[in-house]
């Protein structure tokens, strides 16, 4: 750590670095920022820096506001989108309180003791999403509503398009922050892009998720446009999701993979898998965290709407991907539900706990699914098993509700603010009419 932070220390002085921003997460996923001068760096590390968490979502409760944020040296990197003059920094912060505990409601810490569990058992959570989003002519929309920048399709080359200049623009970005893109092209709906990120441990990519974020939206800004991660921006064109790939390893070794299993599936994998079928209700409030989720989940397209699992079957909750000869390190099951605006640190502490609680209770597998779910009919899906997601956010709060493995995950604080949060959020939207719920996620997400 103390090489780290030299390292730091020297890039802020050799590069002219005027700037250094601290990045933390509330509950809800929101980035949030303090500046602070490069002489006041080092004293960050030793000391943190203070400030008020009950004026943050969900940190603190009020008699308990005074908490410190201590950055992390590993995650320093210069924005690039700042230029060269007055070069900025950034690195994310872990959160405590003044006698040095690790803040109970701080989503970063929250993963962290979720990877500690999973190491006890020796293993290590590795992610990787593909993040979904809209490019917009703007964030206002009158009576026709939001207004796409193309009317692009499913991997269109659109030359000279404003989406291929902006996906080529935000990878050189992210590249230049150390953040691996494996694949970018234009999604289904018009003025929808797609960008996936390279596998990495899972608090890393949670990282890398919410820097992602940041830098599509101030290339956005950059090119007269705007950028929304909100999960149905349009009722008639596709949603926004963040299907994630899942692996665990055992040291240099994949748990996932079994040369000569079905599938090359590990019993492990097997288990992880049931472990996500059994708790997807429970875990979609977190996963799934707005009323315009479940107009995703509902809304038709590549969605999954109902509990079931299936080898390279897209219209699965959990999919197994085709299996590459001689590349056992690759196995690995993907998640479909997740949005592309869910809180990153805490959507991957409650999947790898339903995985790793059904590694440890040895729930079985179910059979999977052949046929495409959509298809088939509501008393064909009843007889097979497949049970249907939470159909709103009112019914994703009643299944977390009393949910002991996603209390035990979130923490009481966490898990409680979650709770009253999303009730408060489900009233409001019910006060409401359509149009306000989407103006406002417009705008936030």
């Amino acid at each position: 750590m103390d090489k780290q932070r030299d390292f730091v220390l020297r890039t802020i002085e050799e590069r002219g670095v005027k700037f250094v921003r601290l990045w933390f997460t509330d509950v809800v996923g929101t980035l949030k920022s303090v500046a602070i001068a490069p002489a006041e760096v080092e004293g960050a590390f030793t000391e943190g820096i203070g400030f008020d968490g009950s004026a943050i979502e969900g940190l603190s409760r009020t008699f308990e506001s005074d908490l410190l944020a201590y950055p992390d040296p590993s995650t320093f990197q210069t924005l690039p989108w700042r230029g060269d003059i007055d070069p900025t920094g950034r690195m994310f912060c872990d959160i405590t309180t003044p006698d040095g505990e690790p803040a109970v409601a701080d989503p970063r810490n929250v993963l962290k003791r979720t990877l500690e569990r999973a190491a006890d058992r020796g293993f290590t959570f590795y992610t990787h999403p593909e993040i979904e989003f809209y490019l917009l002519r703007s964030s206002k929309f009158g009576e026709d509503g939001p207004i796409p920048v193309d009317s692009a399709g499913y991997f269109d080359n659109v030359p000279g398009g404003t989406a291929h200049d902006f996906r080529r623009r935000s990878v050189r970005m992210l590249e230049d922050l150390g953040i691996s893109v494996e694949f970018s092209h234009h999604e289904a709906g018009p003025g929808q892009n797609e960008i996936d990120l390279r596998y990495a441990d899972a608090l890393t990519t949670a990282d890398n998720i919410m820097t992602f974020r940041t830098v599509v939206k101030e290339v956005a800004i950059e090119q007269g446009v705007y950028a929304t991660f909100m999960p149905k921006p349009f009722s008639q064109y596709p949603g926004s999701g963040m299907h994630t790939h899942l692996s665990l390893f055992e040291g240099d070794t994949n748990a996932f993979y079994e040369p000569g299993a079905q599938y090359q599936l590990s019993k492990i994998g097997r288990h992880f898998i049931a472990g996500l079928l059994r708790h997807a209700n429970e875990i979609s409030a977190v996963t799934n965290q707005f009323v315009n989720s479940y107009k995703r989940l509902w809304g038709g397209d590549e969605a999954p709407s109902f509990i079931c699992w299936g080898h390279n079957n897209r219209s699965a909750l959990v999919r197994v991907p085709l299996y590459k000869p001689n590349k056992g390190q690759s196995a690995r099951v993907e998640y479909r539900a997740i949005d592309s605006a869910a809180n990153p640190y805490l959507a991957f502490s409650l999947l790898l706990a339903a995985g790793m609680k059904g590694i440890e209770e040895g729930y079985e597998l179910p059979p999977e699914a052949e046929d495409d779910v959509w298809a088939l009919t509501d008393s064909e899906r009843r007889a097979l098993g497949y049970n249907p997601l939470p159909a709103s956010l009112d019914h994703a709060i009643e299944y977390m509700e009393g949910s002991e493995l996603v209390a035990e995950t979130l923490g009481e604080q966490v898990y409680n603010y979650v709770l009253a949060n999303k009730r408060a959020e489900w009233r409001d939207y019910r006060s409401q009419v359509t149009p306000f719920e989407l103006q406002r996620n417009l705008e936030i997400l």
